[in-house]
């Protein structure tokens, strides 16, 4: 009862301790026209992992470099062994602390798929990546400083349908770069545009020229041709599957068969022209007898006249005796009329010789 309580001494608050108070609250009151305060903080702490598995091109992993120059907020991972189930990916992540997944997948050695999942929950997304041009190949005029946060451009499709919205905040939140990321730089200088066409989605890098819209195109450039939407991490049920995809595989088996057609098409329509070739076709030109036939036979009875030779020389010989006919009472006339002159001359000869007989006689 009489032990004494240690009294506590009071510590005394500084000036400094009070202003920090002061500050960090927020004003009482607030004018709508006031912009709000810029917040320094890295609140939006999106880390994505970015690797492939076994079995990928050179040109899909230059693909997979050029994305991780684009993503400042990327982390990267060694391959994946093929014997590796999906689900290990959950995993992976979870250790490199990365709420979202980009995994490359290889089929062989030409076949590039790709997935888009938000771990662990999902949703999740596969591809088929098709026209891949990497930053190297392209060599284009673009260019923008590495780690400058884009711009995402979609195109109005987007919005027209659910798999098609899904599918945009997925891009949004992968593509899209974390305001003041340590390793990003706070502006923006280049535009990503996801553009809806023929069932696929095209991809394409610009840079922000001038404030008037003017535009460079930088790349890398790819399609994404999708296959199927899953409702978790690397699996689970599917939520949409695509009517118009075609795998790889398949395409090419349609081409050999296609390949395979014609050889059949070609005997069925040699087959077909000679059962509907005609017997005997038109005579357009007349000579073409002068070369049926064996050329010395046709020598020899070239001077032997043919039927329609002596047809025709039947028909001159009669029209010949026609005009003779009609010729002929002149012929006669002229005829004794030649005749009666004769005569007349030897009877004025006679006449002659008998005068100058009878006058021998009389001297």
């Amino acid at each position: 009862m009489g032990k004494n309580k240690a009294v506590k001494r009071k510590r005394e608050t500084t000036k400094t301790e009070v202003e920090t108070k002061t500050e960090a609250l927020p004003p009482a009151k607030r004018l709508a026209e006031d912009p709000l305060p810029s917040k320094i903080r890295w609140i939006n702490k999106q880390r994505v992992l970015v690797f492939a598995s076994r079995g990928i091109n050179h040109r899909d992993r230059h693909l997979m470099e050029d994305i991780k120059k684009l993503m400042p907020h990327h982390k990267p991972e060694s391959k994946m062994e093929r014997q590796k189930t999906l689900v290990v990916v959950n995993e992976v992540c979870e250790m490199k602390n990365c709420n979202k997944a980009i995994m490359f997948e290889g089929r062989k050695k030409r076949d590039l798929y790709v997935w888009f999942s938000n771990v662990p929950n999902g949703p999740s997304a596969k591809f088929l990546v098709e026209n891949v041009h990497t930053m190297a190949e392209l060599k284009m005029t673009g260019n923008c400083l590495r780690g400058s946060r884009p711009l995402l451009s979609f195109d109005p499709t987007f919005n027209d349908k659910p798999h098609y919205s899904l599918l945009k905040e997925l891009f949004t939140q992968i593509f899209g770069v974390p305001k003041h990321h340590p390793k990003s730089q706070p502006f923006f200088d280049h535009v990503y545009s996801f553009t809806v066409l023929d069932n696929r989605i095209w991809f394409r890098n610009f840079q922000i020229l001038s404030e008037d819209g003017a535009l460079s195109e930088i790349g890398p450039r790819f399609v994404l041709n999708p296959v199927k939407i899953f409702s978790g991490s690397f699996g689970g049920s599917t939520l949409w599957d695509n009517p118009h995809y075609i795998s790889p595989a398949k395409y090419r088996q349609q081409i050999n068969k296609q390949a395979n057609y014609k050889y059949i098409n070609r005997v069925e329509q040699k087959v077909h022209a000679e059962a509907t070739r005609p017997k005997t076709s038109y005579k357009l030109k007349p000579l073409d007898d002068i070369f049926a036939g064996d050329p010395l036979e046709k020598a020899k009875n070239f001077d032997k006249p043919s039927s329609d030779d002596e047809e025709n020389d039947n028909d001159e010989a009669d029209e010949q005796n026609d005009t003779s006919e009609e010729l002929k009472p002149e012929k006669t006339i002229v005829k004794k009329s030649k005749t009666g002159k004769k005569k007349l001359k030897k009877n004025a000869a006679k006449n002659s010789k008998v005068m100058t007989k009878k006058i021998k006689k009389n001297k």
